[in-house]
Formats: C-alpha cells, structure tokens, sequence
C-alpha cells in the first residue's frame, strides 16, 4: 500500500494558522460525518455555526447516517474528493482505519492535548502504536445496577461487593411460580447483543484480576476467565438464579433484558452508563428505585474495574491538506473548555443533552452537579478504574465470536470449560490473521 508522503507537524501546525485567518485565509469546507438523530445534529451544528463566525473561512457541513451505515460510508468514501474530513466513530474501528491509512494521526499540539486533559485510558483507547488519531468524546463503562426496592424487600442492606455476596444476594431476591419457573431473577445477563454479553462477563473478569488480551494473546483460558464463565454456569444452572431467557436484546438493544429490570423482574444486572434514558422512560417514578454500584470484586481481585469504550472523532488522512489543518483546529475548539457554557466543551454540553457521560476531565468538572445524581455517580466514580476494551484488529470479530461461545454455555450447549477452549481457539485465529 502506498503511503502518501505527509508534512512535518510543525509545517502541518503553521499552515492552520495560516489557514485559519491569519493573512489571506485560503477558504477550506469540511464534511463532518456522524449517526447522530437530528435534534442532537441540531446541537452540534448550533456549535458550528459560533465556530464559523470565528472562522469565515471554514464552511462545515453535517451528514448523518444511520449507525450501521457509518462504518461503510467512511470505508467506501474515504478517497473520494467529496468524502468526509471528520469522522465521528467507535473505538474499535480505529485499528483498520490506521492500517488502511484512513485515520489521520494528530499533530503533536493535538497530541499532547488529548494526552493531557483526559485519563489516561481514555487516551489509550485513541491510540494506535503510540500514536493517537482523535479526540475522545462519550465514554461507556459499566456498573452494577440493582432494584434498591427488591432489595429491601429482601431484607438486604445493600449491593454486593463480592462475587459470595453476590450469589448470596441474587438467592435471596430470585422469585418462582408454583411450577418452578423464575419469574423474578436475582441477577441477569444480556444475550444477543455482542457488546451486551462481552463487557459485563469481562468487567467481572477484570474485576477479578484478568483480561481478555495480553497484548495481541488471547487470555480465554486463563485461571479469572473461567471463573467468570463457571459463575455465570453456577447462577444459571446450579443455583437457578439466573434465566437467559429473561436476557434476550433486539436488534435496538432494548427488548427482554431491559423490559425485565423496568418492570421490577430483574433484580440485578450489570450494564452501561448510557441506558438512563431507557430506564427513566421505561420506569417512571419507579426510576428512583434504581441504584448503581461497583463492579463486585473476585477472589483474585484487587478492587473494582469496569470496562469502558469510548467514541471519538477522526480526520480522514486522504482529505487535502488544508482541509487536514483546519478539521484538527476545529476539533480542538469544539472539545475546549472555550466553546461551550460554564467552563465545559460544546462536546460536552452535546453529550450531557443525550444523557451521555463526557470523557474530558474538565468536562466532568464543569457538569459536576448534573452528573452527581444516584445514578451516574456511581459510573463518574469509577471512571479512573475503568478498563478499556482492547483496541485491535479483529475486534468485533473476536468479541462475536466470544458472545456465541458465552451465549453456548449459557443455554446449555457447551459446559464452561469447553466455551472458554472453543473462544480461546477461534479468537487466537482470528488474531493470527492480523498480528
């Protein structure tokens, strides 16, 4: 594949302002890719229009997709002189986008911006061999979320902070028919949805002590990742706490396993930050009832680690170079604490009006009273223990490939043992394939 040949960053730093109104500005339009809804590309072109008042010489237009449309349209039209300049995209794309010369890696300014106004692993997961290619936006992690009424109702003080309380307290707040059927669980997992089965099984398993990747080595068969799987085998099947079934997700991500826990059936179950929404509107008042605490802790444990993901926005490597220049300028004004209200990001003020939690620290600072709330707490919490999924080639091929495994022990197609070999197997060759 051919490299095209790129200006030092400090050329690259002095022609933005060149571009960017100092002296004869050239006049340079952006195409700014997103799948966001329309009221929420309202929000952000109410940001652009303020940044090109400051900027006459920068027209940017909007586009939006449908999610699943996203990845597709910035592969299909990366090169085209008409295609997207900025990106809005899911960290684990990024790898490919780098490898295939898509993504631009920053300028050093921007570099250094990143590295020093987010945590640490939210830099990481837009960072490519040491290289980062964008600004981080929303972050994701996961907590445990519980029925603070079903627990009381259970005689139970509060959430479990260990994987024996754990058991202890989804035994007591399990509920069945005369027949024996569950018709409340104590705790529940998510299946056909492969973020939803992958990230809480490997919260728990980083909770523990253990990862899914050394590197680019699957950790599948690893002393943490089987007790994870036989913990979930125990509450399925030995216990009868837990019914999969109860656990199914559409093709929306809402459907059984959202519907169970709004409607009090679920006692427990481990999810993201970014579900308020679906919750609130699914509850009611009834929303007061939830709580949100850590990830409970192994027995090889050390405390607490959430995984989290994050999206960020990217700059094609294939758009002009001026066009280059000014979409990094932009990116850096709209994720500054200048460009939006009360010492936050216009990114923030966007992602906190979705109910979305920022990544910037200052971002965090500044919305401290909206996200200090019983719900979000617990997520802002445990931001500086959250995990980032790892970002590599094959990722989503290798988190379906470990759902379908979790998914075959879960309905009793595979015993814990012969889920964790099939998933070790299958992701060490997908990883062979890149690596």
């Amino acid at each position: 594949m051919r490299i095209r040949t790129r200006w030092p960053k400090w050329t690259l730093a002095l022609t933005a302002a060149a571009l960017l109104g100092f002296g004869g500005a050239q006049k340079v339009t952006l195409t700014y890719l997103t799948h966001w809804p329309p009221d929420t590309v309202a929000k952000l072109q109410s940001a652009i229009d303020t940044y090109q008042q400051q900027h006459p010489d920068v027209t940017i237009n909007v586009r939006a997709v449908p999610f699943g449309n996203l990845l597709s349209t910035l592969r299909s039209q990366a090169t085209s002189p008409s295609g997207p300049t900025i990106a809005g995209i899911y960290m684990l794309w990024l790898p490919e986008l780098v490898q295939n010369a898509i993504a631009d890696p920053a300028p050093d300014t921007y570099t250094s911006d990143v590295q020093n106004n987010w945590p640490s692993g939210v830099a990481g997961s837009v960072t490519v061999g040491g290289k980062v290619y964008g600004y981080p936006n929303e972050i994701d992690l996961y907590a445990l979320n519980y029925n603070k009424r079903l627990f009381a109702e259970a005689g139970i003080q509060g959430p479990p902070t260990t994987w024996d309380e754990l058991v202890a307290d989804a035994k007591a707040l399990t509920k069945r028919d005369s027949s024996g059927a569950i018709v409340q669980q104590g705790f529940g997992i998510i299946n056909s949805w492969p973020a939803g089965v992958v990230h809480p099984w490997l919260s728990l398993v980083a909770s523990d002590g253990g990862q899914l990747l050394d590197g680019t080595t699957a950790q599948l068969t690893s002393k943490q990742a089987m007790a994870v799987t036989d913990l979930y085998h125990q509450l399925i099947f030995q216990d009868k706490v837990t019914d999969p079934a109860m656990g199914t997700a559409n093709a929306s991500t809402t459907g059984p396993y959202l519907q169970n826990f709004t409607n009090g059936q679920t006692a427990m179950i481990i999810m993201a930050n970014w579900w308020e929404s679906a919750l609130r509107d699914g509850m009611g008042d009834s929303f007061s009832d939830v709580g949100t605490a850590p990830i409970p802790v192994g027995p090889d444990g050390t405390g607490p680690h959430p995984v989290s993901y994050t999206w960020l926005n990217m700059v094609n490597a294939h758009a002009s170079d001026a066009q280059r220049a000014a979409a990094w300028s932009f990116l850096e004004w709209l994720d500054s604490p200048q460009s939006g209200q009360n010492g936050s990001s216009a990114m923030g003020d966007i992602l906190l009006s979705m109910g979305i939690l920022p990544s910037r620290t200052s971002d965090v600072q500044a919305h401290s009273d909206r996200l200090d709330t019983p719900f979000l707490a617990g997520y802002v919490s445990q931001l500086k223990n959250a995990v980032p999924f790892p970002a590599v080639l094959g990722g989503e091929e290798l988190t379906n490939s470990l759902q379908q495994w979790l998914e075959r022990m879960e309905f009793g197609k595979a015993s814990a043992q012969e889920a964790m070999q099939g998933a070790q197997q299958d992701i060490a060759a997908i990883l062979k394939r890149y690596y």
